[in-house]
């Protein structure tokens, strides 16, 4: 999957049918719904859990596109980042002691 392409397809679905493109507070309070509805979904364990996941990730990069951000680059620095930092275990908690 190229996530840059799926980033743009997801947008082109948004303009296709007129879905919110526009008011970034709305977006995230959808996606913030779509959460609600994943976690539901495991807590229930309902059937549709990967589907609320899927919808979590949609809204993402719709969001993303929105915004003008490649989630995809985003994404593979953020990962680069926490791999470099370091970690205490400290009575039982995860500290991070570097970056």
């Amino acid at each position: 999957m190229n996530m840059k392409e799926v980033q743009k397809q997801i947008w082109q679905n948004k303009l296709n049918k007129g879905f919110n493109t526009t008011d970034v507070n709305k977006e995230f309070c959808l996606l913030y719904g779509e959460v609600g509805e994943a976690y539901d979904a495991w807590k229930k364990k309902k059937d549709d859990l990967g589907e609320e996941l899927a919808d979590i990730a949609i809204y993402l990069m719709g969001l993303s596109e929105m915004i003008g951000f490649d989630l995809e680059e985003q994404i593979l620095k953020k990962v680069s980042k926490n791999e470099k930092r370091v970690y205490k275990n400290i009575d039982g908690v995860n500290i991070r002691v570097s970056d």
